[in-house]
């Protein structure tokens, strides 16, 4: 075989090595911005999926999705009434714990709608919710079992309590102010 030939041989499988390196380390870095962004979410993710690469699939595909959406910060009048309601549901706990986590779901819905996440599904709520707030998508998913479980007469107070205590976290979340959220950008 000629020398030539030789050489493009070697010239084409170290392309192919670069390319398969190339890709490797993409994929590693891909894979290191989403546990950066997702945290807690992430491990979730791949564990309920049982293939990093299908979580990761699903991860990227709810970035897009929540580019698409129209969130905005809600005005300085709505934060004031919504921690308003709050507290006024903060207050009923004690006297209603049942009538009480409603209210806080119902709540964390109505900051949703305003500030421009579809609510339509839970589980949707849940993704979109993971995107912005992956600290606290899990204490949502937990208080909205929790308010299920309540449903079916099954919840004790504690467990109203624990879905208060989580359902505020998230609404907590929500309600930032336009100076958190440039703090945070940062």
């Amino acid at each position: 075989m000629p020398t030539w030939a030789w050489i493009i041989i070697i010239a084409v499988v170290a392309v192919v090595v670069l390319a398969a390196i190339a890709a490797t380390l993409g994929r590693r870095r891909r894979s290191e911005q989403l546990q950066e962004r997702f945290g807690p979410e992430y491990e979730r993710s791949v564990a309920d999926r049982g293939d990093q690469r299908a979580a990761e699939r699903e991860l990227a595909d709810r970035e897009r999705k929540r580019e698409k959406l129209d969130v905005v910060p809600l005005s300085a009048d709505a934060r004031s009434r919504y921690a308003e309601s709050w507290r006024t549901v903060q207050a009923r706990f004690v006297d209603d714990p049942s009538g009480a986590v409603v209210e806080a779901d119902r709540l964390v819905t109505d900051v949703m709608r305003e500030r421009g996440y579809p609510i339509d599904d839970f589980d949707q709520r849940a993704a979109d919710i993971s995107v912005d707030h992956p600290d606290v998508v899990e204490n949502y998913r937990a208080a909205h079992e929790i308010y299920l479980t309540q449903e079916k007469g099954e919840a004790g107070t504690e467990d109203q309590r624990q879905a208060f205590v989580h359902y505020r976290a998230l609404f907590e979340e929500l309600l930032e102010t336009p100076d958190r959220a440039v703090q945070e950008a940062r």
